[in-house]
């Protein structure tokens, strides 16, 4: 069974055993010589073997995280022109949909309401995002939440998971809506406020190389890094894994591709779900129970009375 040898040595060629003797005819030098080179030869081998494991083992330790994991949650908004099959979705394994609700200026997301109602029927999970922008962050935030909890009302109780919407807000370069870009202290206004209301930390997005210019930059004191740190991140980038995302020390949900740019590879980072050739998706890091668990601890739930109460802890130290 293990390929070894038998332990009594025979001759291939007619089963018989070899005759020993033969080694008395042979030159003592010659043997000695025949020894010294198997020696050599299995040094060699053992050196060959132990690289290669050796090897193995580093490239198994710098794989990326998505090599462990799953593409788990997409996010959509008015501009995704298709009606979503979002059972198709939950078949191929996408545990979540995290929706835009609202954009510059104080405008609701005209696809939100019937997106969350159908997915919710589908058996997904539910996100909201606000796209900020450079106005009143306490506005933004109140209007953001008014119409989460309005959808969520009219969605039906045995549908609506106990988890709520998980909140996000989108902070990136503004260049299509009107009001400019959110400014860091912007930013920390709407996630305080955020937080008063409903208890929760919203989730932060940014493409890396924003995150890295803005949100890790001088403009942010201490008190501003720590609040954004009670947050939980999530950063874009099509070419590889994230890799700067200070102030916090790692992503929590990794958009990899969106509109079809992807420049990773397909078999491994697909760039469609169910019905949308040119999906926007993303890996959590995690499993899906993981991704599940997760959603609970950091969703708002809109139709729960008093505000749920959260530790404060930073995200380091949850996951």
């Amino acid at each position: 069974m293990t390929g070894r040898r038998s332990a009594h040595w025979t001759d291939s060629s007619c089963g018989e055993p070899v005759d020993t003797d033969f080694f008395s005819h042979v030159n003592e030098t010659e043997l000695a010589k025949t020894l010294w080179l198997l020696d050599i030869s299995a040094a060699i081998l053992r050196i060959v073997m132990k690289s290669s494991i050796s090897r193995a083992a580093f490239l198994l330790f710098l794989a990326p995280t998505c090599a462990l994991a799953a593409t788990s949650v997409v996010n959509m908004s008015h501009y995704d022109l298709v009606r979503p099959d979002f059972g198709a979705m939950r078949r191929e394994g996408i545990v979540g949909v995290i929706h835009e609700a609202s954009y510059p200026p104080f405008t609701r997301d005209p696809k939100y309401l019937d997106r969350q109602m159908s997915a919710l029927q589908a058996g997904l999970l539910w996100g909201a995002y606000h796209y900020g922008n450079g106005s009143d962050p306490i506005r933004q935030a109140d209007h953001f939440l008014s119409i989460v909890s309005n959808a969520w009302m009219q969605a039906n109780p045995v549908t609506r998971p106990n988890a709520g919407v998980l909140l996000v807000l989108d902070f990136e370069k503004n260049g299509h809506y009107p009001g400019g870009s959110m400014r860091p202290a912007q930013a920390i206004a709407f996630i305080e406020r955020i937080h008063e209301r409903t208890g929760v930390y919203p989730g932060v997005y940014s493409g890396e190389y924003h995150l890295a210019q803005v949100l890790n930059s001088a403009q942010v004191n201490p008190a501003q890094r720590r609040t954004l740190t009670n947050c939980w991140l999530w950063v874009a980038n099509y070419s590889k894994e994230p890799r700067a995302t200070a102030p916090w020390s790692y992503w929590a949900l990794w958009q990899y591709t969106g509109d079809g740019k992807c420049r990773l590879p397909r078999s491994a980072y697909p760039i469609r779900t169910a019905n949308m050739p040119k999906a926007e998706l993303n890996i959590f890091r995690g499993s899906r129970s993981d991704l599940t668990e997760f959603w609970q601890r950091r969703a708002w739930d809109p139709a729960g009375g008093k505000p749920r109460r959260e530790s404060e802890r930073p995200l380091t130290a949850e996951l």
